[in-house]
């Protein structure tokens, strides 16, 4: 599955694309826009034109080596150098590399012994794949394991690439697959039903803003904590309280007042979240924004009897579940602005920036 843009000649015809090649771990000069050959599907994939594909904080994460052990920083403040070995989900990785979670594509060829049929499909691509089953917590990554969406064309196994009937654009599609498919595992690992009282910090970013909607959506009351320039835009989402990031919830809800926590902020925020969760609480966590590192009163966690629920793979339900909410109607896409994909070192700017509510999607040319 793992491609190097630059290993793989060519078939004839088949020509040559522009992509965003990370060529290590480092700053936006490892960012290299250059042609390189269009990637060729093997048996039981499929080849896609790239339409759009959004940013994501893993993107960054990757690029500056922020999974690897030795960082204790939260992801804005993590310093830049080129030696971290070990910075990706799983360890090493593949540099150079064409990154990229988030495509919205069509196919428009198959691997030996494929599906023709499938030619011309709009398509979105899940982007946590179960290499072994979901029998497995073991996966893979689009842009992150192999090769990913920030080129014109990409390659993926047939059966993640996800045929999708809507009204939406390209664009508005691309914010979805990385960002909503972490929200919509994080609510499916938690149980989440109808009356629950639910905790978000961060609720303005990709995952959280995607959580604000996929919670009221299963009928729980939502309190979201984000910055006060953004709170009447999180509260039209659905929230039905905003608080401020410099809010203490504990102060404002009270001790043991809310049925589960959602948090990919992490950092010093931490402990406070097990206060403000009742006996018997959820706390799920798919990320560490404001730093992996934190404090634990292990009191607080087993005197109530919490259970703590950590989330990378995706369960079978999830992408499938994504695809029948948009084909609904039941979500709406969060789509912050769009930059050419030879534009993203300023688009990654903007997302470390935070101004913005919802997703940042990269445009590949035609």
């Amino acid at each position: 599955m793992q491609h190097d843009p630059a290993e793989h000649a060519a078939p004839l015809g088949q020509g040559f694309m522009m992509a965003v090649v990370t060529t290590g771990t480092g700053g936006y000069d490892r960012l290299d826009y250059r042609q390189v050959p269009v990637p060729v599907p093997g048996p039981g994939e499929v080849l896609l034109a790239v339409g759009a594909a959004g940013i994501n904080n893993t993107d960054i994460n990757t690029r500056l080596g922020w999974y690897a052990a030795s960082v204790k920083d939260g992801t804005g403040a993590t310093s830049i150098t080129d030696d971290r070995q070990d910075g990706g989900w799983n360890g090493s990785v593949p540099f150079p590399l064409i990154q990229g979670a988030d495509c919205c594509a069509r196919v428009v060829s198959v691997g030996p012994g494929g599906d023709h049929g499938r030619i011309g499909q709009r398509v979105l691509v899940r982007s946590c794949m179960r290499k072994s089953g979901f029998d497995s917590m073991d996966t893979v990554w689009l842009g992150t394991d192999f090769a990913g969406a920030f080129a014109q064309y990409v390659t993926v196994p047939e059966s993640e690439a996800f045929a999708v009937n809507c009204d939406w654009s390209d664009a508005e599609l691309a914010t979805i697959p990385c960002a909503y498919g972490t929200a919509e595992n994080m609510v499916h690992r938690a149980g989440v039903r109808r009356g629950d009282r639910v905790l978000v910090p961060g609720a303005s970013g990709g995952v959280g803003s995607a959580l604000v909607q996929l919670l009221r959506r299963r009928g729980a009351e939502v309190i979201a904590i984000t910055s006060p320039s953004k709170q009447a835009q999180i509260a039209a989402l659905g929230a039905s309280r905003v608080l401020g990031r410099d809010d203490d919830p504990g102060a404002i809800l009270g001790a043991e007042s809310v049925d589960v926590v959602i948090d990919n902020v992490g950092g010093a925020g931490f402990g406070p979240m097990l206060k403000v969760l009742k006996r018997g609480g959820r706390y799920v966590s798919s990320g560490a924004i404001a730093g992996p590192v934190v404090e634990l009163d292990m009191r607080d966690m087993y005197l109530k009897d919490i259970t703590m629920v950590g989330c990378t793979a995706w369960d079978a339900p999830v992408f499938p579940n994504l695809i029948s909410y948009i084909e609904r109607g039941e979500i709406r896409p969060l789509l912050a602005a769009t930059f050419p994909l030879d534009q993203i070192a300023q688009a990654q700017r903007v997302f470390q920036d935070k101004h913005h509510i919802g997703k940042i999607v990269l445009i590949p040319p035609p």
